[in-house]
Order: structure tokens, then sequence, then C-alpha cells
């Protein structure tokens, strides 16, 4: 892949938040799918019982979407009422991920959510704060960036999604092994970071002195350079991890702060 191409910077879309807000609220990565039911319900206590105004996920709420053809039936289906039901009381917005790129208008617009643009900058309390998933960010990893090119290509799409579902529940199965696969062979305790020289060129160009991202699953707070700051959100895991990794960062006017719902 050209360096070029790594580097370009993306189109800065903005969105305003309403005056009357007073909390917004950040989660990502909960690779939700049939076999993670305890995350499920996780999700579901929060979105029951959060006093948000709004919840903005950035990324990778699903394991793999294969389709918004997907969504009429088992346990996709059951997602979707969550979501519409939690979208009729606040305002909910979706950021594709790596995992989830293929959640489409239909899906959305069948829940309620808004959809993000990846990056997008959220105007709010008197800030701007950028909002990613964060795996264009992470530049090193080469082969993960040519597969993001090939599958958010429009023809790639167009001719993935032409193929029968059950189809593509097999090739997405494949790419998940293959995922899991490329983790197995990296080195103890590697993992890709989003670049920091590119995600500051991103936070200067748009005017952010802060930057909300997911994907990485090392949550944490930064400061990539002087002035620069970024908050990186926690993935969820109520099934497999002791104790279970629960996490949502809360934005009110006096900061950012990570809290653990009950």
């Amino acid at each position: 892949m050209a360096a070029e191409s790594l580097t370009a910077l993306p189109t800065f879309w903005e969105v305003e938040a309403s005056a009357e807000w007073t909390t917004i609220e950040f989660i990502s990565d909960l690779h939700l799918d049939e076999g993670t039911p305890k995350t499920f319900e996780a999700l579901e206590r929060y979105l029951n019982n959060t006093q948000a105004d709004a919840v903005y996920i950035l990324g990778d709420l699903f394991e793999v979407w294969v389709g918004d053809d997907s969504r009429h039936e088992g346990f996709e289906a059951r997602c979707v009422d969550l979501l519409s039901e939690a979208a009729s009381r606040f305002k909910m917005g979706f950021m594709a991920g790596n995992r989830d790129f293929l959640v489409g208008v239909e899906m959305l617009k069948s829940c309620g959510l808004m959809a993000l643009s990846d990056p997008t900058v959220m105007i709010a309390f008197d800030q701007r704060v950028m909002l990613t998933h964060g795996d264009a960010l992470c530049i090193s990893d080469v082969d993960y960036q040519r597969f993001r090119a090939q599958v958010r290509n429009p023809a790639w799409r167009e001719n993935f999604l032409a193929r029968p579902l059950d189809e593509r529940r097999k090739a997405a199965r494949h790419i998940r092994e293959e995922s899991e696969r490329r983790k197995r062979e990296q080195s103890a305790g590697e993992y890709f970071d989003v670049d920091t020289a590119t995600a500051v060129r991103w936070m200067h160009e748009a005017g952010t002195p802060v930057m909300i991202h997911g994907h990485t699953h090392m949550p944490g707070t930064n400061e990539l350079a002087p002035g620069f700051t970024r908050h990186v959100l926690s993935d969820w895991d109520a099934d497999h991890a002791t104790p279970p990794r629960i996490q949502v960062l809360r934005w009110q006017r006096d900061g950012l702060t990570r809290i653990t719902p009950q």
C-alpha cells in the first residue's frame, strides 16, 4: 500500500451536541455475538440505566456483521430490539469499526441510530473532541491496512453483499480465524498502536486537542504531544475476563471520566 494513502488527511466531519445536554457517553469494542451472552446482558443493563443524554458507539459493537439483512432473525434481531428501545429514550450514534464495517443505512435506520463518519469532530461544552475507531491510525499494521483498503472499497462491498447470507457468514468465520491466527503469531505483549505523528496531525488540522478512540483494547489516557491528549476506550468482556471488563467514558462540562456501570 502506498505510504501517501496511509498518511493522507481524511475529511473531518463535525457534529454539534444539543445545548441542553449535560452528559455524553462513549463505548466501543463490545464484539457482541451469540457466544458472549454476559456481555450482551451487561450492555442491556447499561442502556437501561444510563442517565446520559447521548451514547456514541465508536466501532466494533459486533464481533462481525455480514450485512443488514442479517438483522431480521436470531441474535442480530435481539441486538436490533435492544438498540431500538434505547434510541427511543436518548440519542445514539454509531461509528463502524474493523469488525462491523458492513453495518449499513438500513440497519441504523431500523434502530434509530445516527451514523458517524470516521473521524468525526464532536462539539460540546464549548470544546472540540475528535472521535475515531482508531484502526485507520494503526498504520504500522501494514497487512491490516491492505485488508482495510480492500473491504472498504465500494465494489468489494457490493460484491460481498450480493452473495447469499449463509455464504457471507462462512466467509466471516474464515476472516475471524485468520485474525486470531495473526494475533497468536504476534510476540508476547506486542500490539499495534495508533501512529502518534499521524494522530497529532489529524488533531492539529481539525483543531481538536482531545481524541477518543477504541480498537487497541488498551484503555488509558496519555499525552501524544504537548497540548494533544488521547483517551483510549476499553473493550468489554463480561464472559471471559476476571473481573469483567465493562467501562464507559463519560463526558460532561467539567471533563472526561471513566465509569464502570452497574
